[in-house]
């Protein structure tokens, strides 16, 4: 390899993609290397993940091999604890090490969570040439460490400086569904799917897939302000909590609300609702700033860092969002989205600036770099 951009012809590119533990890593992963693959048909990728997490079935089922590390997280209230996760540390390492001397990429990619570090230290080590994609306002501690050996770090967010160094940032966003141009099109035909009607406003309600303990439990304590509000409510309870919540309101009125353990036409949902309420996960943020419509957001206390919270108040800072802790939301959720849905002015001024921060094609954006990278 002579120069920038050049490449053996012979030779295919070899990228491996790490990290993973929860969706919100995994499936933007999966959309980068997708991404790869549309831009170099003949890219070899790899996958390495940690064992027994989601990315051991979700990757294969896109299509993609994968290897596990034993690696764990660190367990923050149990420091005995902490001696197995070491020994699994050590044990990464050494795997990655052979994984990278076997495979030998062109380019490493981190997509975050302690699943990317044990590989993508050694191959900082060896000099392989670095990604790494940050999703959230507040970088994480893994990605901060690796970032001194990084060549590219993708953000999603403006003031990344204050984490990483500044010449080596790229604002691409997170890549994301980008199939929500069309909602208001979409509207009538969303309001027959869940069977709202079209002359009431519409709540959209999010836990995650698998729901949100303290929000259900929310909207059972005020299910009657919202049979006799002036709006409707379509609820996603998550699959864990549908069963319970579905006997909780039989024989009651419930006309007005449109309760489902999963919805599967995520676009359908966005194209129904005029107000949006949503945990802050960063994948889910980048998403609802593509959807562009007003969003309350309620950060999930149990993640690392309170990323979510963080993530939640870069968009209140903006007046793009309004933002209730996880412990307010008996007193205040609903009495705000009802004062929201009233308040015609202050909605038009969310979605507008929401909106403003959206970031479109972000997993052609890093692709594009990847392949460059591969090419040094």
């Amino acid at each position: 390899m002579k120069e920038t951009g050049y490449m053996d012809p012979q030779r295919h590119r070899k990228i491996i993609i790490s990290g993973g533990g929860t969706g919100g890593h995994i499936f933007p992963a999966i959309s980068i290397a997708n991404a790869v693959r549309e831009k170099d048909h003949s890219a070899e990728i790899l996958f390495v993940g940690a064992e027994g997490k989601l990315e051991m079935e979700k990757v294969p089922a896109a299509g993609y091999r994968i290897i596990g590390l034993p690696v764990s997280g660190i367990k923050r209230k149990s420091l005995s604890g902490n001696f197995s996760v070491f020994l699994r540390l050590m044990r990464s390492l050494r795997k990655s090490k052979k994984i990278l001397k076997e495979f030998k990429p062109d380019v490493v990619v981190g997509v975050g969570g302690y699943a990317s570090g044990p590989l993508l230290r050694q191959a900082g080590k060896m000099k392989i040439p670095m990604l790494i994609q940050e999703q959230n306002s507040y970088a994480g501690i893994t990605n901060r460490l690796l970032a001194r050996k990084a060549s590219v770090i993708c953000v999603a967010y403006d003031g990344m400086e204050k984490y990483f160094p500044a010449g080596r940032i790229v604002k691409t966003g997170n890549p994301v569904r980008q199939d929500f141009e069309n909602l208001e099109r979409l509207k009538p035909e969303a309001l027959s799917l869940f069977g709202l009607s079209a002359g009431l406003p519409v709540v959209l309600i999010l836990g995650g897939s698998l729901g949100a303990g303290s929000i259900n439990s929310c909207l059972l304590e005020n299910i009657g302000l919202m049979k006799v509000s002036e709006c409707q409510w379509l609820w996603q309870t998550g699959k864990l909590y549908y069963e319970k919540i579905s006997e909780s309101l039989s024989g009651s009125d419930t006309r007005k609300i449109s309760v489902h353990g999963f919805i599967d036409r995520m676009d359908m949902a966005f194209a129904a609702a005029d107000i949006i309420v949503s945990r802050a996960g960063a994948g889910t943020i980048s998403e609802l700033c593509l959807v562009g419509k007003p969003v309350i957001l309620i950060p999930s206390p149990n993640v690392a860092e309170d990323h979510q919270t963080k993530n939640a108040m870069a968009l209140a800072g903006r007046n793009a969002a309004l933002v209730i802790p996880d412990k307010e939301i008996s007193e205040l959720l609903v009495p705000e989205a009802l004062k929201l849905v009233a308040d015609r002015e202050r909605r038009e001024s969310f979605a507008r600036n929401i909106s403003a921060m959206a970031e479109r094609n972000a997993d052609r954006r890093i692709a594009e770099m990847i392949i460059k990278l591969a090419g040094k």
